[in-house]
């Protein structure tokens, strides 16, 4: 026979250690609760740090890159730092990180050495180099009463991290092209000697005529020769080997079919192509490869990309191209690598 009172020490004890199994559960929740939020919390500010700091490139990006595209605004003297710098501050306030607007940055100008040798920026002042870009450099941060402060943390304050600061930094700069995308050159070719004559190496600018205060003006023809034997230049068909009139005239109009490349060999047209004269647009400026020579009726490798600026085109018995070299023409079709500065840049762009 079963007694009913002695059931009830069991059952108290059944209840006794249910309590003391759900209190241990409490407690080992307690115990990982901290760490628990400490992990979400640092998950949660860290890509809150990401975003920050990506807004802060984009801003450097954005600023050094419109201070690049100011260098060359107005290059008949050469890089115009100081309305560089301008333009950089400017866009430094246009951008912002995590809400905060920014109103400071650090800018620096000079030459970026596109081979990384020398490493960072040169002086302003120094005899710029083939591969010597004329660069802006722009650093913006985010730290104490700078721009809004550090980059405050939601959560993290339980690992007693209130705020992080935030850096970055970039550097743009304008080259002389490489190579020069469909369309954006005049089928003539000039002589690399006559540059070599008649182009400031060392200010990148033209050489001035002491007699007018300009830059020399030059005849382009067939005919034409400046010094001994330094031929001014000569019509092209680019990179196909064509010599008559309508496609010349087509290339005016329309440009080099397909992108054109410093090393690339050009045919140079034999003739004066008298016919040709009348269609040459006047009074602007126009894009020419620039060739180690310029013998007729030859393959002649191009050295460089060289601006002009056409003043007159004289048919007839004349048959010559009138005109001189100009500074700080940006190229308006797509280009790419690197050359000589005759007076042409890209776009600017970020450097790598």
């Amino acid at each position: 026979m079963r007694h009913p009172a002695r059931t009830r020490p069991i059952a108290q004890s059944r209840l006794i250690a249910k309590a003391r199994q759900d209190g241990s559960v409490v407690l080992f929740f307690l115990l990982f609760l901290i760490p628990l939020l400490a992990f979400g919390a640092f998950a949660i500010d860290i890509a809150r740090i990401a975003v920050a700091r990506n807004e802060l490139q984009n801003a450097a990006d954005a600023a050094a890159l419109a201070g690049a595209g100011s260098l060359m605004a107005s290059a008949s003297s050469g890089p115009n730092w100081s309305q560089a710098q301008t333009a950089a501050t400017s866009a430094i306030a246009l951008n912002a990180a995590d809400g905060k607007k920014f109103s400071t940055g650090t800018i620096g100008t000079g030459y970026w050495n596109l081979t990384g040798t020398p490493a960072g920026m040169e002086a302003s002042t120094i005899t710029p180099g083939t591969y010597d870009a004329p660069a802006v450099q722009v650093t913006i941060t985010r730290a104490t009463n700078v721009n809004g402060g550090p980059i405050p943390l939601l959560l993290a304050g339980v690992m007693n991290i209130a705020s992080v600061s935030g850096s970055a930094t970039a550097v743009a700069v304008v080259t002389s092209p490489g190579t020069i995308g469909a369309g954006g050159l005049f089928p003539v070719a000039l002589d690399q000697c006559v540059y070599n004559q008649y182009w400031d190496s060392t200010h990148n600018t033209p050489k001035i005529d002491p007699t007018t205060g300009a830059p020399y003006e030059l005849q382009i023809s067939n005919s034409k020769t400046y010094g001994s034997s330094c031929s001014a230049g000569q019509w092209t068909s680019f990179l196909t080997n064509a010599s008559d009139v309508p496609t010349l005239q087509a290339l005016m109009s329309s440009g080099n079919p397909t992108a054109v490349n410093i090393g690339d060999s050009i045919y140079l047209q034999p003739g004066s192509k008298t016919a040709l004269y009348g269609s040459v647009p006047t009074a602007t400026t126009v894009l020419m490869p620039v060739t180690t020579q310029t013998l007729n009726g030859t393959y002649e490798s191009v050295v460089a990309f060289a601006p002009f600026y056409i003043d007159a085109s004289v048919g007839g018995s004349g048959k010559y191209i009138q005109g001189h070299f100009v500074a700080g023409y940006q190229v308006p079709v797509p280009t790419g690598g690197a050359g000589p500065n005759y007076g042409a840049y890209s776009a600017p762009q970020l450097a790598s």
